[in-house]
């Protein structure tokens, strides 16, 4: 096990009805803030109201900025920060899932910085400043509302990047399961290769010796395998809905990151996909995680037994390991089938004559991956695994 730290400063607070506590945890961060969030399904739900009743109860202050969408804009996070400085606003409030609460994130560290905030996503520069922000958490996927990250997408050039460090954790993040009764299937199916996709990343490590995490990872795994098929049949099963709530936190709060090194190299190369071709990221990732570990389950075969038969019960074949391994990815593959979900290319539906430029911008600041460092070649091994059968 590799030497930590973990902070965990994000309050939550959970449980049914819990948005109607928004305006006074609001207050907490801010008396004017950015009320920032996506589509407006938000109205359509009446959630809309309920916040919006919440935060006048509590004396606080508003200006609104929708239109977020699925991969957010950079342009929108300009627009948030020119809206936050021009109104002295002094919190961002972020109602919605993933996208929103990483605009949100993008606009919050943009705020104090006098420079272009992509400077951040690209490494130019490091924030060190930021005004708060609050969630209220609409769509368990991202696990944004309790992570270090944010990942934004520039509509020049096409490019996805993220932005990952501890100063843009939000301060509180309001979770009700009831609010993600109203999903559609794809999108929950989304969600879930989302969070799974969150727990894999980490869970494939060259670290020795760390059980514990190991075990919390796959436990976190087979909660969201079992509790998945249960909202799709039953949308309005409030303890399903809430393991999957807490499992897609749980899966990118750090806490399974504690004492090991993750990989992420298959998140470098879903970036491509969907900053190119905006599809959604748990499907891009449905189709890249499975090529991924057709490609390299062999740099550490017995770690992908283990995978194979605690999280898909695999009968372990011992004279067999590689057949062991891979029977567990493609349980993988069917599971994520069965939800719905496209596991090749061509479900995306994704053109495949860029295969080589994708490798290539994946990789354009070096080799990606720390399991199995990844070039050029290799990534694009992995697009054309993500191809075939």
């Amino acid at each position: 096990m590799e030497s930590f730290r973990f902070s965990m400063p994000t309050q939550i607070i959970f449980g049914k009805d819990t948005e109607r506590q928004t305006g006074a945890e609001t207050a907490k961060i801010g008396k004017r803030v950015l009320f920032h969030y996506g589509s407006g399904s938000i109205r359509k739900s009446g959630l809309y109201d309920r916040v919006v009743e919440s935060l006048k109860s509590a004396g606080v202050e508003y200006v609104e900025l929708g239109g977020v969408q699925p991969n957010p804009r950079l342009s929108l996070v300009q627009e948030g920060i020119r809206l936050c400085r021009e109104q002295k606003l002094d919190a961002v409030l972020a109602v919605g899932g993933g996208s929103v609460i990483d605009s949100a994130k993008a606009i919050a560290v943009g705020v104090p910085y006098t420079g272009d905030v992509w400077d951040f996503y690209t490494g130019k520069a490091v924030p060190s400043q930021i005004i708060p922000v609050g969630v209220v958490l609409t769509i368990p996927a991202a696990g944004s509302e309790a992570s270090k990250s944010s990942v934004i997408s520039r509509e020049e050039g096409n490019f996805k990047l993220a932005l990952d460090i501890d100063l843009i954790k939000p301060a509180f993040a309001i979770m009700n399961p009831e609010l993600t009764y109203t999903l559609p299937p794809y999108q929950t199916a989304c969600g879930a290769a989302d969070i799974m996709a969150h727990i894999m990343e980490r869970y494939f490590t060259n670290v020795k010796n760390v059980e514990l995490t190991d075990r919390l990872c796959e436990a976190t795994l087979k909660t969201v395998i079992r509790n998945v098929p249960i909202v799709l049949r039953d949308p309005a099963n409030y303890d399903a809905r809430a393991e999957i709530m807490w499992a897609g936190t749980v899966a990118h709060n750090d806490l399974l990151s504690t004492g090991r090194v993750g990989d992420w190299a298959s998140h470098m190369l879903e970036h491509e996909i969907s900053a190119l071709y905006d599809v959604a990221h748990g499907a891009g990732l449905a189709v890249v995680f499975p090529a991924w570990m057709k490609y390299t389950y062999k740099h550490d075969v017995q770690r992908f037994v283990q995978f194979a038969v605690r999280v898909w019960g695999v009968e372990e074949n011992f004279a067999d390991p590689e057949e062991t391994a891979l029977e567990g990815i493609r349980r993988l593959e069917q599971f994520l089938s069965g939800i719905g979900l496209p596991v090749r290319m061509e479900e995306l539906p994704v053109p495949t004559d860029r295969l080589e430029e994708m490798a290539e911008r994946a990789v354009a600041k070096g080799s990606i991956g720390s399991f199995l460092p990844l070039a050029k070649s290799e990534a694009a091994s992995i697009y054309k695994l993500a191809v075939k059968a």
